[in-house]
């Protein structure tokens, strides 16, 4: 294995891309980065890191679009966003040569269908999408999507879905007995006028705000990524997170580099220093998200490895979809029949 035993200072990027700056600026999730992580990083190289969040895919494209591009060097796009900002010529092509432990990754995320051969991105993260739920409060447990639909009186302003148009297209999607990536314009139809049926009920399309909430019983259900999940449920017991019968999507978390990053030299660090097998478990055990590293998987304690949320079983697996790029048709369907949704 090669990823062990080296300095992250040893790895440099080519001198026209150097910038001397003692400062990283990265563009991630809530909840994927604390200070044990960063003080780590920067006892290793020097360089101090500055970690502004984001809550959805769109909202941080926005940012980026609009005068933010300059401002990173890191950023945590999902899979179907990296595709779409490498097509917008947001992203920069990655030096295989200057990365230590791409090797080490499950097969399934050496080259994916997102960005085959792992061009413009790494694999960071990843899980499923599901409804997590107050088991005390429920008479009954959530199985599928449709739950939300047959128990919309009893659960009304009461559950919150993901700011994330794919997902909950996707999930409404499968409900109707289609892929969560249909680009039919009648099949995406149907799923918009599904929705506006449930919007009345929906409390907040939120990524992270219904965590609080899930926690003091004031929510009954949220739809949310299983690594969130599994670092809510600890807090309350009567908490519990399925992944739907019908099916759900398999995202995966990535870093990119942008092609305007201030710091390319520190960002290849930075990447170089998530790879390693030892910070990669680290990160699982603490902040709760599930490695795509094989490697830093052994190294993971076995209650961690059988957490069937963290790392589900390989019949959710088969049950789920990536979720695929879409055309700029496409997109512009999704686009125009979420701003309708959120805005209802």
């Amino acid at each position: 294995m090669t990823s062990c035993g080296w300095t992250l200072a040893e790895v440099k990027t080519t001198p026209n891309t150097q910038v001397a700056s003692d400062t990283l600026y990265i563009y991630t999730w809530t909840g994927y980065t604390d200070s044990d992580l960063l003080d780590r990083f920067t006892e290793e190289t020097g360089l101090k890191v500055v970690a502004d969040v984001f809550d959805s895919n769109e909202s941080m494209l926005a940012r980026i679009q609009t005068g933010g591009a300059g401002a990173y060097s890191v950023i945590y796009p999902s899979d179907y966003m990296v595709q779409k900002m490498a097509d917008l010529g947001l992203l920069m092509e990655l030096d295989h040569s200057l990365l230590l432990g791409l090797e080490d990754m499950f097969p399934m995320f050496k080259n994916p269908v997102y960005d085959p051969g792992n061009r413009y991105s790494i694999p960071i993260s990843w899980g499923t999408t599901g409804l997590i739920y107050n088991s005390r409060k429920l008479k009954q447990p959530p199985e599928d999507w449709d739950y939300l639909w047959q128990n919309q009186r009893q659960i009304s302003k009461q559950f919150t879905l993901l700011n994330d148009v794919r997902e909950v297209f996707g999930a409404t999607l499968r409900t109707l007995g289609y892929s969560y990536n249909s680009t039919d314009p009648q099949q995406i139809s149907q799923a918009y006028e599904k929705l506006i049926k449930l919007q009345p009920a929906i409390a907040s399309f939120t990524t992270d705000a219904w965590r609080p909430q899930m926690i003091v019983g004031d929510l009954l259900i949220a739809m949310c990524y299983s690594a969130d999940a599994a670092e809510v449920m600890p807090e309350n017991e009567d908490l519990r997170y399925i992944t739907p019968r019908s099916g759900s999507s398999l995202w995966t978390d990535t870093l990119v580099i942008p092609k305007s990053a201030p710091n390319p030299d520190g960002a290849y660090q930075w990447m170089n220093f998530m790879l390693q097998p030892e910070i990669a478990a680290q990160v699982v055990e603490r902040l709760s998200f599930a490695t795509p590293s094989e490697v830093a998987f052994r190294k993971l304690p076995k209650t961690l490895r059988d957490d069937p949320t963290l790392f589900p079983p390989e019949s959710v697996i088969e049950r789920s979809e990536s979720l695929a790029p879409l055309s700029a048709e496409a997109n512009e369907i999704f686009d125009r029949y979420w701003t309708r949704l959120t805005s209802a």
